[in-house]
């Protein structure tokens, strides 16, 4: 399951529009709102370079945080949209939702795969394709997981892997209501090709 849960800082904005979101920016903030959980808005700022780091870091929209505002109880908080400068690409505002811990939402998690180094398959040559390499799941706020594992340790070539495949969290399910594929092992390049040349050569012979 997810480690502890990363804080995030602000501060309550004063006032609300355009006029003091321009504000916010010219002190070197990124203006924001946090919504939901049959509460009133509450308008926020968050340091900019805080916010760039976190964003480059990467999974933003797929984090849950603990927000921090002064004179404020903290909130489990996670990201539902960025707003950027449509030239720079730089974030100009920010949405958040609140949650419960028993809140459900919608989550792309990663798929890791291991046993590849005692996979038959794989010794024999054969190549793992990452067909998704995350996937979007149905997860309560109180147990997001860090990842899903794909074990392909007993894995020949030709086996494909699909969601079936991978025990998900307890509470969680795939959004897609079908059992797509995950990864798969392929024959390592040029052997398909071999092996057709071979066959043809024998029934010529023959």
């Amino acid at each position: 399951m997810a480690g502890e849960i990363p804080d995030l800082i602000a501060t309550v904005r004063a006032g609300t529009g355009k006029g003091a979101a321009r504000q916010a920016r010219r002190d070197g903030f990124v203006p924001g709102i946090v919504y939901g959980d049959d509460k009133e808005p509450m308008p926020i700022n968050l340091p900019f370079n805080v916010l760039l780091k976190r964003l480059k870091a990467g999974r933003f929209l797929s984090t849950l945080f603990n927000l921090k505002v002064e004179g404020q109880e903290d909130v489990r908080v996670i990201c539902r949209g960025v707003q950027r400068d449509v030239v720079k690409d730089l974030p100009t505002h920010v949405d958040f939702m609140r949650l419960h811990r028993n809140s459900r939402i919608n989550l792309f998690i990663p798929v890791e795969i291991v046993g590849e180094e005692v996979s038959p398959g794989i010794k024999k040559g054969g190549v793992v394709t990452h067909v998704r390499t995350e996937v979007e799941l149905i997860v309560t706020a109180a147990d997001i997981p860090d990842h899903i594992t794909l074990d392909i340790s007993k894995g020949t070539i030709g086996d494909v892997y699909h969601i079936s495949d991978i025990e998900l969290p307890k509470g969680s399910k795939a959004v897609i209501d079908r059992d797509f594929v995950i990864a798969n092992i392929t024959a390592p390049a040029g052997l398909g090709s071999s092996d057709d040349e071979e066959t043809e050569e024998a029934a010529a012979e023959e």
